[in-house]
């Protein structure tokens, strides 16, 4: 029986192109299937939207041939700070505070604007002959056989390859079609997503500040700009996004500060309800999941992206080394590969981001006393310290070789 191409990938996000260029570059025939115009994210405005890329996200872009579009564009996070509070009233004194200098491999992360990063990868795929980018529609069925997987297209077309993986969001289809089930539940918490600009420069520090209601990241953007992920109740969240950007900037400004002079909107304001969700199983006959498909979580440390791109280093690695050895990449037994080496990761990290936001999210006096010790003796301990730090950067654990 003939096929199409090798892998099909269902969703052109930023997860499925990455994975793309990894496999077309190991030399596999792939074909990325994305439900909306090619254009349509890659507009030269900037929209707000921003990215924390980890320091072993940014190797593995560069390993496929992405970062060297987006390096100019890119602000290096060289320090973060983590503090505790309520808005209006600064900063508990004890806080952490995470040195670029204290760890060899330099800043623990990039920040990126969407609109550069989906353009990179839009560019590199249209240079690489192996991969064939169908977008205006999406994956509506699919059928598994002994020796590949038949695919149905919302324009009636069909395809066939020896792989499917879905890199389609947390409401995967390919998942659901599958019969893979998932875990999860909301967090009560909706985060509000902006950009501002402001009056002084933000020398690449990344803070983190946890109210009550849920925290607030300032992430450094090139420029005195920073992007804003600002998680508040669900009944707070929904109030602040109907008010004018006027009335939406005089709530934001008690909670942010003043430290970096005057600040003002940027760009659009989005907002995305907060939630868990895994899936129970990340692999199954002939199928791979990736990314928020596999894994969603509280964006309280900025992983999800991070997490989503090491799912693509592990997935290449195990697919080329199979390929490599003769074997049927596609086979259940090499699958499993992919998802013993990458459900304890998630699992601890998934652990971690869920504890961090139920620890945080609250004013219970015990609780805040106990966290405001334990931020004290991390930042005192240089080896734990410096965990925090290469976990931040993306560096503990198994690394796949895109990332080293």
């Amino acid at each position: 029986m003939t096929f199409d191409s090798d892998i099909l990938i269902a969703g052109g996000g930023l997860n499925g192109p990455a994975l793309a260029l990894a496999l077309a570059q190991a030399g596999f025939d792939v074909t990325v299937v994305d439900a909306r115009p090619a254009p349509a994210r890659a507009g030269s405005n900037f929209d707000g939207r921003g990215y924390a890329l980890a320091l072993a996200s940014k190797r593995l872009l560069a390993a496929i041939g992405v970062w060297d579009k987006v390096a100019d564009h890119s602000e290096p996070m060289r320090d973060i700070k983590v503090s505790d509070g309520r808005a209006g009233e600064g900063p508990s004194p004890f806080f952490l505070h995470f040195d670029h200098t204290e760890i060899e491999e330099g800043p623990m992360g990039f920040m990126l604007e969407d609109r550069f990063l989906y353009r990179a990868f839009l560019e590199a795929m249209e240079e690489e002959p192996r991969i064939t980018l169908i977008s205006g529609t999406s994956v509506m069925d699919q059928a598994v056989d002994a020796s590949g997987v038949t695919t149905t297209f919302s324009d009636g077309r069909t395809h066939r390859a020896k792989l499917l993986v879905g890199c389609d969001g947390r409401q995967t289809g390919v998942g659901k079609r599958a019969g893979i089930k998932r875990t999860g539940w909301g967090y009560g918490q909706t985060a509000l997503v902006c950009a501002i600009t402001h009056e002084l420069p933000h020398n690449g520090v990344a803070h983190q500040f946890f109210m009550p209601p849920g925290p607030l990241a300032i992430l450094p953007l090139p420029g005195n700009m920073c992007s804003i992920v600002w998680s508040e109740t669900d009944e707070n969240a929904a109030a602040i996004h109907v008010l004018s950007d006027e009335d939406y900037m005089a709530v934001l400004r008690p909670r942010f500060g003043d430290f970096l002079g005057d600040i003002a909107l940027t760009g659009n304001r989005f907002t995305y309800p907060l939630s868990l969700s895994v899936a129970n199983e990340f692999v199954t006959e002939r199928v791979a999941l990736v990314g928020d498909a596999a894994h969603g979580m509280h964006p309280i440390a900025g992983q999800g992206l991070n997490a989503g791109l090491r799912d693509v280093a592990a997935l290449a690695q195990v697919l080329t080394e199979a390929q490599q050895r003769g074997e049927d990449f596609a086979s259940e037994l090499v699958l499993a590969r992919y998802q013993e080496w990458r459900r304890f990761d998630t699992a601890t990290l998934v652990a971690a981001t869920d504890l961090t936001n139920k620890l945080f999210s609250n004013d219970n006096p015990l609780l805040r006393a106990a966290r405001d010790v334990g931020m004290g003796l991390v930042g005192a301990v240089p080896g734990l310290r410096h965990t925090f730090m290469r976990e931040a950067a993306g560096l503990n654990g198994e690394l796949p070789k895109l990332m080293r």
